[in-house]
C-alpha cells in the first residue's frame, strides 16, 4: 500500500503500518466481574455481547466489541501512575453530540469524570471500579486540526461542557451508539527512546506529537493518535498477575500479509513475536502485549 505524503508527523525509516489500520478490544484484569459490568454497563454505557464464567465482553449498541473483561478475585485496585502500563484506553464517539448525552449522564449517576480541550478532540476521563483509566471522546473535523512545521497541535485544555451539552439537544443517553470505536490506548512507559524504538521504529507508526512534557504521540494514516506513551510512571514497575491490568489491546491490519509484514519487522528489530492462527503477539520493553489481528 501506499502511503500519502505526510503533512505533519515523523514516518519510521523502514517498516510503516498500513493508513487504514484500526484498533479493537481492550483486555482487562478486574477484581469482581458483577461490580465492573454494573460500572460499564450503567455509567459508561456499554452493553454485554457475551458472558461466560468469570469473563465478559461489552460493546456498542451495533455489536462492536470493545472492552473484555477478566475476572480474578483478589486483584488489587490501580493506584494513579502506579505501575507502566495502562494509562487510559479511548474508547471514540461518532459525533460530539452523543459526547454531550453522555456528559449529561454522568451528571445524573454521580459518577466523576475529568475533562479536556485537546484541540483536535473533546475528552471526558473516568476511572472504572479497579482504578483503570479510560477516556471517552470525540473527534473534531479533520480539516480542523492544525499544525506547526511537521508536528500535530494537541493541548489539553478547558472543557466548555455547557457547549456540549448544549449540542445534544433534547435526546438523553441511551448507552454507547452505533459508530462507536475505541479510538487510542495510552500506556505508561519507562522510557520514550526505549519506547519510539519499539513502536515508532520497530512496529511502524508515524509519530505526530513529540514535544508534549513526558510524552510521545503515534499513529497511522494521519490520525491524531492511536497510541500515547508517557513516563508519568516512570521508576514503578509495570503490572502484574495480582494488580487491576491491561492484558492486551488489539490493532486490527488490512490482511494478512499486513500483519506478517508488521511481525517480521518487529522481530528483525530484535523484538520477540508470537504467531497464532489470529494473527501475532508483541509485547513492548515492560511487558505491555499488542495482538495483531485482521
Amino acid at each position: 500500500m501506499r502511503h500519502a505524503a505526510l503533512a505533519y508527523g515523523i514516518a519510521p525509516t523502514d517498516y510503516r503500518l498500513p493508513e487504514s489500520l484500526s484498533l479493537g478490544r481492550v483486555r482487562l484484569q478486574v477484581n469482581d466481574l458483577a461490580r465492573s459490568l454494573a460500572f460499564y454497563t450503567e455509567v459508561l454505557g456499554l452493553r454485554v455481547l457475551s458472558e461466560h464464567g468469570a469473563e465478559a465482553l461489552l460493546g456498542a449498541a451495533d455489536g462492536t466489541p470493545l472492552v473484555e473483561l477478566h475476572a480474578i478475585p483478589g486483584t488489587r485496585p490501580l493506584a494513579p501512575h502506579g505501575r507502566l502500563g495502562l494509562f487510559h484506553f479511548a474508547i471514540l464517539l461518532p459525533n460530539r453530540e452523543a459526547l454531550g448525552r453522555l456528559v449529561s449522564h454522568l451528571a445524573t449517576t454521580g459518577a466523576r469524570a475529568g475533562a479536556s480541550d485537546h484541540l483536535v478532540s473533546e475528552a471526558l476521563y473516568l476511572n472504572d471500579p479497579d482504578g483503570l483509566g479510560i477516556e471517552v471522546y470525540s473527534d473534531r473535523p479533520r480539516d480542523s486540526w492544525r499544525h506547526d512545521a511537521r508536528q500535530l497541535q494537541m493541548a489539553s485544555e478547558p472543557l466548555d461542557l455547557r457547549a456540549l451539552v448544549q449540542a445534544a439537544g433534547s435526546d438523553p443517553w441511551s448507552g454507547m451508539p452505533a459508530g462507536t470505536t475505541m479510538g487510542h490506548v495510552h500506556l505508561h512507559v519507562g522510557d520514550l527512546d526505549q519506547a519510539s524504538a519499539f513502536y515508532h521504529e520497530a512496529l511502524g507508526l508515524d509519530r505526530v506529537v513529540w514535544s508534549y512534557p513526558g510524552a510521545l504521540f503515534l499513529s497511522a494514516g494521519g490520525y491524531h493518535h492511536h497510541l500515547g506513551l508517557n513516563t508519568w510512571a516512570a521508576g514503578t514497575p509495570p503490572a502484574g498477575p495480582t494488580d487491576a491490568r491491561l492484558l492486551s489491546w488489539d490493532v486490527h491490519l488490512p490482511s494478512a500479509a499486513d500483519i506478517e509484514a508488521a511481525l517480521t519487522s518487529v522481530e528483525r528489530a530484535g523484538f520477540a513475536v508470537e504467531r497464532d492462527e489470529m494473527g501475532g503477539t508483541v509485547r513492548d520493553p515492560w511487558g505491555t502485549a499488542l495482538r495483531l489481528r485482521r
